[in-house]
């Protein structure tokens, strides 16, 4: 029997034969789909040997690099297969079409890999993505940043680098609490933690106009240093030995008046052309306080040190016979 339909109604039925796409065989993949459009036409790209599908559309739709090479405006590579080659690390290629479809995507959270991504979308000159990247580095930077820096002087040479390699003056705060063979008098441990205190709120407060250092090693339990132009201006020490008791004790101080004051005292070398003599005059000078020294040599009074320590109070006499007496100097 011929399959072929017979009779009048064999003329009006519609034909069931269905015409094969060319060099397409039936069974296979793409038998039977409709041609595809230009912007619906996939894409095989191999980015460094990661392999990625898109559409022209993607691709085309952002004025990038990747537009001018699928639009012919520049050469393409394609190996035997038919892959675009793109001779780029393919790690973060696949952000890169996100962005281009959807036009935002997830950052890294990783500084790095955010510094990784910012360098690809330069290359492919994703200008949406350049200008996300970099915003997010610039908070992390303004994030992480801290708002001064303290660092902590760990050997004399170290100092005197530290010293050398700024422009700024200089306020150090020696403390070694360890550094004392006696025992301490009872105000001692809260005016020592009064002095650092004291040291964090000026460090906040002139952060960007002074250099603030920590040395936690040197032979003094409690000391204050002040430099201007990479020499010491002044100091002010803040221990003593006190004989209350028939046992010699040590005592800090908490001289924050005298402190401050030197702090303000060192801003006058703030600018580098050198300090202003009206204001040295002012402030009692380079090496002394008030009008003293006014006539004694400029070189002699800059190369100076004004040292301010505590009043030492005597009021056990150790001598042979144990005289009570009482000594301040």
């Amino acid at each position: 029997m011929s399959a072929e339909a017979s009779g009048p109604e064999a003329a009006d039925a519609p034909s069931l034969e269905v015409p094969k796409p060319s060099g397409l065989e039936p069974g296979s993949a793409a038998y039977g789909l409709k041609p595809l459009t230009t912007n619906s036409k996939y894409v095989k790209l191999n980015v460094g040997g990661s392999l990625h599908y898109t559409t022209l559309r993607t691709l085309t739709g952002q004025d990038t690099m990747l537009k001018a090479m699928f639009s012919g405006r520049a050469e393409v590579l394609t190996d035997a297969g038919g892959w675009v080659l793109i001779d780029r690390s393919g790690r973060h290629f696949g952000t890169i079409l996100n962005y281009l479809r959807d036009g935002s995507v997830p950052l890294p959270e990783s500084t790095r890999e955010l510094g990784e991504l910012l360098g690809e979308a330069r290359y492919y000159l994703v200008q949406g993505l350049i200008e996300d990247c970099q915003l997010a580095l610039q908070q992390k930077r303004e994030n992480l940043s801290p708002l001064c820096l303290i660092p902590t002087v760990t050997s004399p040479r170290e100092e005197q680098q530290l010293l050398a390699s700024t422009s700024k003056p200089v306020v150090k705060l020696l403390h070694n609490r360890s550094n004392n063979k006696y025992s301490y008098t009872s105000t001692s441990d809260d005016n020592l933690l009064k002095n650092i205190e004291l040291f964090d709120k000026l460090a906040l407060r002139f952060h960007g106009r002074l250099l603030f250092l920590k040395d936690v090693l040197g032979d003094e339990i409690c000391c204050w240093s002040f430099y201007g132009q990479g020499r010491k201006i002044a100091e002010v020490c803040c221990t003593s030995i006190v004989y209350a008791t028939e046992k010699k004790q040590t005592k800090v101080e908490f001289p924050e008046a005298r402190i401050f004051e030197e702090t303000l005292n060192i801003l006058i070398y703030e600018t580098p052309r050198g300090p202003d003599p009206a204001l040295l005059e002012a402030t009692g000078g380079a090496a002394g306080g008030g009008g003293a020294g006014r006539g004694e040599d400029e070189e002699n009074r800059e190369h100076r040190v004004r040292r301010i320590h505590v009043r030492r109070h005597i009021t056990h006499d150790e001598r042979p016979h144990g005289q009570q007496i009482v000594f301040k100097d």
